[in-house]
Protein backbone atom coordinates (compact mmCIF):
# COMPACT_ATOMS: atom_id res chain seq x y z
CA UNK A 1 0.00 0.00 0.00
CA UNK A 2 0.99 3.61 -0.62
CA UNK A 3 -0.14 6.65 1.35
CA UNK A 4 0.50 10.34 0.81
CA UNK A 5 -0.17 13.39 2.96
CA UNK A 6 -0.55 16.93 1.66
CA UNK A 7 0.49 18.80 4.82
CA UNK A 8 -0.96 22.07 6.06
CA UNK A 9 -0.77 23.82 9.42
CA UNK A 10 -4.31 22.95 10.49
CA UNK A 11 -4.88 19.63 8.70
CA UNK A 12 -3.42 17.03 6.34
CA UNK A 13 -5.16 15.68 3.25
CA UNK A 14 -4.60 11.92 3.00
CA UNK A 15 -4.85 9.49 0.08
CA UNK A 16 -4.20 5.74 0.33
CA UNK A 17 -3.66 3.57 -2.78
CA UNK A 18 -3.23 -0.15 -3.31
CA UNK A 19 -0.53 -1.73 -5.51
CA UNK A 20 -2.61 -1.21 -8.68
CA UNK A 21 -3.27 2.46 -7.94
CA UNK A 22 -6.87 2.06 -6.79
CA UNK A 23 -7.89 4.71 -4.28
CA UNK A 24 -8.77 2.94 -1.04
CA UNK A 25 -9.19 5.95 1.26
CA UNK A 26 -9.39 9.70 1.10
CA UNK A 27 -9.71 11.68 4.29
CA UNK A 28 -8.61 14.70 6.24
CA UNK A 29 -6.56 14.36 9.42
CA UNK A 30 -6.69 17.27 11.86
CA UNK A 31 -3.24 18.39 12.99
CA UNK A 32 -4.31 20.10 16.21
CA UNK A 33 -4.28 16.81 18.10
CA UNK A 34 -1.19 14.62 17.35
CA UNK A 35 -3.12 11.53 18.46
CA UNK A 36 -5.19 11.87 15.28
CA UNK A 37 -2.03 11.33 13.24
CA UNK A 38 -1.08 8.39 15.47
CA UNK A 39 -4.49 6.82 14.88
CA UNK A 40 -4.07 7.26 11.12
CA UNK A 41 -0.63 5.63 11.29
CA UNK A 42 -2.00 2.65 13.23
CA UNK A 43 -4.82 2.23 10.69
CA UNK A 44 -2.28 1.43 7.95
CA UNK A 45 -0.62 -1.99 7.60
CA UNK A 46 2.98 -2.05 8.92
CA UNK A 47 5.67 -1.10 6.39
CA UNK A 48 3.23 0.90 4.25
CA UNK A 49 5.18 3.37 2.12
CA UNK A 50 4.20 6.93 3.01
CA UNK A 51 5.23 10.15 1.29
CA UNK A 52 5.09 13.68 2.73
CA UNK A 53 6.43 16.93 1.33
CA UNK A 54 9.18 18.88 3.04
CA UNK A 55 7.57 21.95 4.63
CA UNK A 56 7.45 23.85 7.90
CA UNK A 57 5.21 21.14 9.42
CA UNK A 58 6.87 17.94 8.22
CA UNK A 59 9.06 16.96 11.16
CA UNK A 60 6.50 16.04 13.82
CA UNK A 61 4.47 14.09 11.23
CA UNK A 62 7.60 12.23 10.10
CA UNK A 63 8.44 11.25 13.69
CA UNK A 64 5.01 9.71 14.23
CA UNK A 65 4.71 7.90 10.91
CA UNK A 66 8.30 6.59 10.76
CA UNK A 67 7.74 4.48 13.88
CA UNK A 68 5.70 1.97 11.86
CA UNK A 69 6.24 2.82 8.19
CA UNK A 70 8.85 3.71 5.61
CA UNK A 71 8.41 7.45 5.15
CA UNK A 72 9.76 9.30 2.11
CA UNK A 73 10.34 13.04 2.44
CA UNK A 74 9.67 14.57 -0.95
CA UNK A 75 11.65 17.55 -2.25
CA UNK A 76 8.83 19.97 -3.16
CA UNK A 77 10.78 21.93 -5.77
CA UNK A 78 11.81 18.85 -7.75
CA UNK A 79 8.51 17.03 -7.26
CA UNK A 80 6.43 19.95 -8.48
CA UNK A 81 8.59 20.14 -11.61
CA UNK A 82 7.57 16.53 -12.35
CA UNK A 83 3.98 16.72 -11.15
CA UNK A 84 2.83 20.16 -12.32
CA UNK A 85 -0.90 20.17 -12.88
CA UNK A 86 -3.35 22.77 -14.14
CA UNK A 87 -5.95 21.62 -11.62
CA UNK A 88 -4.51 22.11 -8.13
CA UNK A 89 -6.37 21.14 -4.96
CA UNK A 90 -5.36 19.39 -1.74
CA UNK A 91 -6.93 16.19 -3.03
CA UNK A 92 -5.11 16.39 -6.38
CA UNK A 93 -1.78 17.13 -4.68
CA UNK A 94 -2.17 14.16 -2.34
CA UNK A 95 -3.25 11.83 -5.15
CA UNK A 96 -0.38 12.97 -7.39
CA UNK A 97 2.15 12.38 -4.60
CA UNK A 98 0.75 8.90 -3.95
CA UNK A 99 0.98 7.95 -7.63
CA UNK A 100 4.51 9.31 -7.91
CA UNK A 101 5.47 7.24 -4.87
CA UNK A 102 3.86 4.14 -6.36
CA UNK A 103 5.80 4.66 -9.59
CA UNK A 104 9.10 5.40 -7.87
CA UNK A 105 9.31 8.98 -9.15
CA UNK A 106 9.59 10.86 -5.86
CA UNK A 107 12.59 13.20 -5.59
CA UNK A 108 13.55 12.27 -2.04
CA UNK A 109 15.00 14.69 0.53
CA UNK A 110 17.60 13.73 3.12
CA UNK A 111 16.28 13.17 6.64
CA UNK A 112 18.98 13.54 9.34
CA UNK A 113 19.01 11.51 12.53
CA UNK A 114 17.28 12.72 15.68
CA UNK A 115 20.67 13.67 17.17
CA UNK A 116 21.62 15.78 14.16
CA UNK A 117 18.19 17.44 14.12
CA UNK A 118 18.57 18.38 17.80
CA UNK A 119 22.03 19.87 17.19
CA UNK A 120 20.74 21.73 14.14
CA UNK A 121 17.92 23.28 16.15
CA UNK A 122 20.35 24.26 18.94
CA UNK A 123 22.77 26.17 16.69
CA UNK A 124 19.91 27.75 14.72
CA UNK A 125 18.36 28.84 18.00
CA UNK A 126 21.53 30.70 18.96
CA UNK A 127 21.81 32.26 15.49
CA UNK A 128 18.25 33.54 15.74
CA UNK A 129 18.88 34.96 19.22
CA UNK A 130 21.87 36.91 17.90
CA UNK A 131 19.82 38.23 14.99
CA UNK A 132 17.08 39.37 17.35
CA UNK A 133 19.68 41.11 19.52
CA UNK A 134 21.20 42.87 16.50
CA UNK A 135 17.75 44.03 15.42
CA UNK A 136 17.08 45.57 18.85
CA UNK A 137 20.49 47.28 18.85
CA UNK A 138 19.62 48.81 15.47
CA UNK A 139 16.33 50.05 16.92
CA UNK A 140 18.21 51.80 19.72
CA UNK A 141 20.51 53.51 17.22
CA UNK A 142 17.51 54.58 15.12
CA UNK A 143 15.64 55.92 18.17
CA UNK A 144 18.64 57.93 19.35
CA UNK A 145 19.17 59.33 15.85
CA UNK A 146 15.49 60.27 15.50
CA UNK A 147 15.66 62.23 18.77
CA UNK A 148 19.09 63.74 17.99
CA UNK A 149 20.69 62.08 21.02
CA UNK A 150 24.43 61.61 20.59
CA UNK A 151 26.50 59.05 22.51
CA UNK A 152 30.25 59.64 22.50
CA UNK A 153 31.39 56.03 22.69
CA UNK A 154 31.79 53.01 20.44
CA UNK A 155 28.53 51.15 19.72
CA UNK A 156 27.53 48.97 22.68
CA UNK A 157 30.80 49.24 24.52
CA UNK A 158 30.62 49.54 28.31
CA UNK A 159 30.85 53.33 28.02
CA UNK A 160 28.07 53.37 25.41
CA UNK A 161 25.73 51.30 27.58
CA UNK A 162 26.46 53.44 30.66
CA UNK A 163 25.59 56.61 28.76
CA UNK A 164 22.43 55.10 27.29
CA UNK A 165 21.30 53.91 30.74
CA UNK A 166 21.38 57.54 31.89
CA UNK A 167 18.89 58.57 29.20
CA UNK A 168 15.39 59.01 30.60
CA UNK A 169 13.47 57.26 27.87
CA UNK A 170 11.20 54.28 28.57
CA UNK A 171 11.63 52.83 25.08
CA UNK A 172 15.42 52.89 25.24
CA UNK A 173 15.42 51.36 28.71
CA UNK A 174 13.01 48.66 27.55
CA UNK A 175 15.28 47.83 24.62
CA UNK A 176 18.27 47.59 26.98
CA UNK A 177 16.40 45.13 29.20
CA UNK A 178 15.59 42.99 26.17
CA UNK A 179 19.26 42.98 25.13
CA UNK A 180 20.33 41.92 28.64
CA UNK A 181 17.82 39.07 28.57
CA UNK A 182 18.98 37.97 25.11
CA UNK A 183 22.62 38.15 26.24
CA UNK A 184 21.84 35.66 28.99
CA UNK A 185 20.06 33.32 26.56
CA UNK A 186 22.98 33.53 24.11
CA UNK A 187 25.45 32.68 26.88
CA UNK A 188 23.37 29.67 27.93
CA UNK A 189 23.03 28.43 24.35
CA UNK A 190 26.75 28.98 23.73
CA UNK A 191 27.64 26.87 26.77
CA UNK A 192 25.41 24.04 25.50
CA UNK A 193 26.94 24.30 22.02
CA UNK A 194 30.48 24.25 23.44
CA UNK A 195 29.74 21.00 25.32
CA UNK A 196 28.16 19.39 22.27
CA UNK A 197 31.03 20.47 20.01
CA UNK A 198 33.65 18.95 22.28
CA UNK A 199 31.77 15.65 22.34
CA UNK A 200 31.36 15.55 18.54
CA UNK A 201 34.19 14.02 16.50
CA UNK A 202 33.05 15.90 13.38
CA UNK A 203 33.07 19.26 15.18
CA UNK A 204 36.48 18.62 16.72
CA UNK A 205 37.90 17.82 13.28
CA UNK A 206 36.41 20.97 11.79
CA UNK A 207 37.86 23.10 14.59
CA UNK A 208 41.34 22.24 13.27
CA UNK A 209 40.55 24.41 10.23
CA UNK A 210 41.63 28.03 10.82
CA UNK A 211 38.66 30.36 11.24
CA UNK A 212 36.22 27.68 12.43
CA UNK A 213 35.20 27.94 16.09
CA UNK A 214 33.24 25.48 18.22
CA UNK A 215 29.98 27.21 17.24
CA UNK A 216 30.61 27.31 13.48
CA UNK A 217 32.00 23.75 13.58
CA UNK A 218 28.82 22.38 15.15
CA UNK A 219 26.63 24.41 12.81
CA UNK A 220 28.48 23.16 9.72
CA UNK A 221 28.47 19.55 10.93
CA UNK A 222 24.75 19.60 11.76
CA UNK A 223 23.74 21.27 8.49
CA UNK A 224 25.74 18.76 6.42
CA UNK A 225 24.69 15.66 8.37
CA UNK A 226 26.23 12.51 6.87
CA UNK A 227 29.01 13.66 4.53
CA UNK A 228 29.13 10.23 2.89
CA UNK A 229 25.85 10.94 1.10
CA UNK A 230 27.81 13.21 -1.25
CA UNK A 231 29.83 11.46 -3.98
CA UNK A 232 32.43 14.23 -3.99
CA UNK A 233 33.07 17.77 -2.81
CA UNK A 234 31.24 19.17 -5.85
CA UNK A 235 28.05 17.56 -4.60
CA UNK A 236 28.39 19.21 -1.19
CA UNK A 237 29.09 22.64 -2.74
CA UNK A 238 26.01 22.24 -4.96
CA UNK A 239 23.95 21.17 -1.93
CA UNK A 240 25.00 24.38 -0.15
CA UNK A 241 23.87 26.48 -3.12
CA UNK A 242 27.36 27.88 -3.74
CA UNK A 243 27.55 26.92 -7.42
CA UNK A 244 26.60 29.39 -10.20
CA UNK A 245 23.30 28.91 -11.96
CA UNK A 246 23.70 27.72 -15.56
CA UNK A 247 21.56 28.43 -18.62
CA UNK A 248 22.41 26.71 -21.88
CA UNK A 249 20.60 27.25 -25.17
CA UNK A 250 21.62 27.08 -28.82
CA UNK A 251 25.14 26.01 -27.97
CA UNK A 252 25.71 29.04 -25.73
CA UNK A 253 26.12 28.66 -21.98
CA UNK A 254 25.57 31.44 -19.47
CA UNK A 255 26.60 31.35 -15.82
CA UNK A 256 24.64 33.52 -13.40
CA UNK A 257 24.47 34.05 -9.66
CA UNK A 258 24.83 31.19 -7.21
CA UNK A 259 21.75 28.98 -6.89
CA UNK A 260 21.28 29.57 -3.12
CA UNK A 261 19.58 26.18 -2.72
CA UNK A 262 20.00 24.33 0.55
CA UNK A 263 20.59 25.79 3.99
CA UNK A 264 21.01 29.58 4.27
CA UNK A 265 22.58 28.98 7.70
CA UNK A 266 25.36 26.96 6.07
CA UNK A 267 26.13 29.68 3.49
CA UNK A 268 26.04 32.36 6.18
CA UNK A 269 28.44 30.61 8.57
CA UNK A 270 30.86 29.72 5.76
CA UNK A 271 31.02 33.39 4.81
CA UNK A 272 31.83 34.26 8.42
CA UNK A 273 34.47 31.52 8.60
CA UNK A 274 36.12 32.69 5.39
CA UNK A 275 36.66 36.16 6.88
CA UNK A 276 38.12 34.63 10.03
CA UNK A 277 40.25 32.19 8.03
CA UNK A 278 41.82 35.00 6.00
CA UNK A 279 42.74 36.85 9.20
CA UNK A 280 44.15 33.85 11.06
CA UNK A 281 45.95 32.13 8.15
CA UNK A 282 46.80 34.94 5.67
CA UNK A 283 49.16 32.69 3.69
CA UNK A 284 46.83 29.70 3.66
CA UNK A 285 44.98 28.04 0.77
CA UNK A 286 41.69 29.92 1.23
CA UNK A 287 43.33 33.32 1.78
CA UNK A 288 45.58 32.93 -1.28
CA UNK A 289 42.57 31.93 -3.40
CA UNK A 290 40.59 34.92 -2.11
CA UNK A 291 43.44 37.38 -2.74
CA UNK A 292 43.84 36.19 -6.34
CA UNK A 293 40.16 36.88 -7.04
CA UNK A 294 39.48 40.02 -5.05
CA UNK A 295 41.17 42.44 -7.47
CA UNK A 296 39.05 41.20 -10.40
CA UNK A 297 35.80 40.15 -8.71
CA UNK A 298 35.56 42.40 -5.67
CA UNK A 299 35.24 41.43 -2.01
CA UNK A 300 31.67 40.05 -2.00
CA UNK A 301 32.00 37.70 -5.00
CA UNK A 302 35.46 36.60 -3.92
CA UNK A 303 34.14 35.73 -0.45
CA UNK A 304 31.43 33.54 -2.02
CA UNK A 305 34.00 31.72 -4.15
CA UNK A 306 36.26 31.33 -1.11
CA UNK A 307 33.30 29.90 0.84
CA UNK A 308 33.01 27.16 -1.76
CA UNK A 309 36.76 26.58 -1.48
CA UNK A 310 36.52 26.31 2.30
CA UNK A 311 33.58 23.92 2.00
CA UNK A 312 35.66 21.60 -0.18
CA UNK A 313 38.27 21.52 2.59
CA UNK A 314 35.49 20.77 5.08
CA UNK A 315 34.35 17.88 2.87
CA UNK A 316 37.76 16.19 2.80
CA UNK A 317 38.40 16.73 6.51
CA UNK A 318 35.09 14.99 7.31
CA UNK A 319 35.38 12.38 4.56
CA UNK A 320 38.88 11.25 5.53
CA UNK A 321 38.31 11.79 9.25
CA UNK A 322 41.64 13.57 9.67
CA UNK A 323 42.61 17.01 11.03
CA UNK A 324 43.29 19.87 8.66
CA UNK A 325 46.85 20.63 7.61
CA UNK A 326 47.78 23.61 5.44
Amino acid sequence: MYASLDLHKEYSQVVVLDFDGTVLREERVENEDPTEMERFSESLPPETEVVIESSSTWYWVYRILSRRHRVVLSNPLKTKAIASAKLKTDRVDALTLANLLRGGYIAESYVPSQKVMDLRELVRYRANLVRMRSSIKNRIHAHLLMNNVRVEAGPFTKEFIQQVRAIEDTKVQGYLRLIESLNQEVRTASADISREAMSSEEARLLMTIPGISFYSALLIASEIGDVNRFADSNGLVAYAGLVPSTHSSGGTTYHGRITKTGSPYLRWVLNQCVRANIRTEPDGTVASFYNRLVKKKGSAKSAVAASAKLLRIVYWVLKERRPYHS
